[in-house]
């Protein structure tokens, strides 16, 4: 990734965003940071251009103000797992899309945005209704969406080599226990042995020779 935005872990002072405060950021054990910013520091560039000739008569000064404060209090984040967005300057807005609810990733650029740096990215998901989530006015839209579009890839290979994983054991244990089966089957038919049972007719005929050698006695 070309973006000084696109980083291991959250970094301060890249001069294209603001300072960064995660505190609001919950992960997992193993879960890793792959990519943190704010908005693009140029993305106010259009308030103060409709804000500063406004100023002369007041009303310009709340839109700069609002402008600059949901830069600076805006977060994205992409890990390892999910993207969470957080806004709000009073309050707090955070949302979390976990990458295999992720069906379908666009970036977008106006004209402003595409000759200052910055866009936005698009993420809609399975069974949602248009657009889940959006990072707006960041840098670099273009990486960011490969670098998500990277990882969700990552997740699935490692999705799928567990399912093979999990289908070999299971293998292994069908084998086992047919090797016991075979084995129980085989000593089952070794150990018996069979015993001649008389019949009527048998004891009879030993009854009369019997009976003939005493007369003959």
């Amino acid at each position: 990734m070309s973006s000084p935005s696109l980083q291991e872990e959250p970094k301060t002072g890249t001069g294209v965003t603001a300072d960064l405060d995660l505190d609001w950021l919950s992960l997992e054990d193993d879960e890793e940071i792959r990519w943190a910013s704010t908005p693009h520091k140029y993305s106010v560039v259009p308030a103060l251009l409709v804000g500063i000739p406004l100023s002369l008569v007041l009303i310009g000064i709340p839109i700069v103000a609002a402008s600059y404060l949901q830069y600076k209090n805006t977060n994205y984040v992409v890990t390892n797992k999910g993207l969470y967005s957080k806004r709000g300057i009073l309050s707090r807005d955070v949302k979390q899309i976990g990458f295999e609810k992720v069906q379908n990733i666009s970036y977008s650029q106006s004209a402003i945005g595409s000759s200052l740096g910055y866009g936005s990215v698009e993420v809609s998901t399975a069974g949602g209704s248009g657009v889940e989530l959006r990072f707006r006015s960041i840098p670099d839209p273009a990486s960011v969406q490969e670098l998500i579009a990277r990882e969700i890839d990552a997740r699935k290979r490692d999705s799928a080599d567990g399912d093979g994983d999990a289908d070999d054991v299971l293998a292994e244990i069908l084998v086992e226990l047919r090797a016991i089966r075979s084995a129980v089957t085989d000593d089952g038919t070794g150990g018996d042995v069979e015993t001649p049972i008389a019949t009527g007719e048998d004891v009879g005929t030993d009854r009369t020779a019997s009976e003939t050698a005493r007369e003959d006695r």
